[in-house]
């Protein structure tokens, strides 16, 4: 009689791919960003802007030099001004805010995000992926920027002895706030992209806040002051001092104050974009 011993089988586990990393993430975001025609352009021309409006603005200052008088030619409180030029320097934060903007907004519109979100679940990780690109992306063209239009300006000032130099607390405060103008924001309109998902209500949503928003606060009201002050662009003319008379031009704003601004806005629109990136579907 032969007797048959039972087959014990092991069940081996189904291995899937691996979870993405946060790197890879962030590699799939820069190509999303890569692939857009319009980035580089704008890009481009945005620093062909306020690069260029700073050359005016000093060449400006440097034609009307023999007619100042003899203590503004002996302050030349114009010069850091003229390398961090308001109108340029708006052209910046309109083509990062929308820049930003699109890197979530074109997904929504597209669809893409479906196909994002059921390749990565963890939609957190997406969005922090997204800011990891535009923060970098934007840091280094703010670097650009600053660094160019401030050489550029005061290589032209310096033929009238009015250039200032980087060693000046100042110019080094300056150029470094102008440059973290342009991630600051791409962050808040990406932020933006996120919770509105809509690109023409993202766009004015973002020149409001930016641009339109500090008119209203104009009074010298102590709340009107403490909203204003409280406002990207106002906190970006405080840091970069484009006004020769601090007390005066900047109702009281403090350049720690305007440290804080920068650092809480696009803290602010990332936290309300991860809470409601959780909460909606797509």
């Amino acid at each position: 009689m032969t007797t048959t011993m039972p087959r014990t089988t092991t069940a081996v586990p189904l291995v899937g791919d691996p979870p993405a990393r946060f790197l890879d993430l962030v590699a799939a975001e820069w190509i999303k960003v890569r692939s857009l025609r319009s980035t580089p352009w704008v890009i481009v021309l945005v620093m062909l802007i306020v690069i260029g409006v700073a050359a005016g603005r000093a060449l400006a200052d440097y034609n009307n030099f023999p007619h100042y008088s003899a203590i503004a030619q002996r302050e030349h409180s114009f010069s850091l001004g003229d390398s961090f030029p308001a109108e340029g320097y708006m052209t910046l934060m309109l083509a990062a805010v929308a820049v930003g903007a699109i890197a979530a907004v074109s997904e929504y519109g597209s669809g893409l995000i479906r196909t994002t979100t059921v390749a990565v679940p963890a939609r957190g990780a997406v969005v922090l992926a997204k800011a990891a690109v535009q923060a970098l992306l934007w840091t280094v063209v703010g670097a650009v920027v600053a660094a160019g239009s401030f050489l550029v300006a005061q290589t032209i000032l310096s033929g009238r002895d009015a250039a200032v130099s980087i060693s000046d607390p100042n110019a080094l405060r300056a150029v470094v706030a102008s440059a973290l103008l342009a991630p600051v924001c791409a962050l808040i309109g990406l932020g933006l992209g996120v919770l509105i998902r809509h690109s023409a209500t993202t766009m004015v949503a973002g020149t409001f806040a930016l641009l339109l928003l500090p008119v209203f606060f104009s009074s010298r009201k102590p709340l009107s002051v403490a909203f204003a002050n409280s406002m990207v662009r106002n906190a970006w003319q405080r840091l970069a001092q484009i006004y020769g008379t601090p007390a005066d031009a900047y109702n009281g704003a403090t350049v720690a104050g305007s440290w804080t601004v920068f650092v809480l806005w696009p803290l602010v629109a990332l936290a309300l974009a991860l809470v409601v990136v959780r909460r909606r579907d797509v």
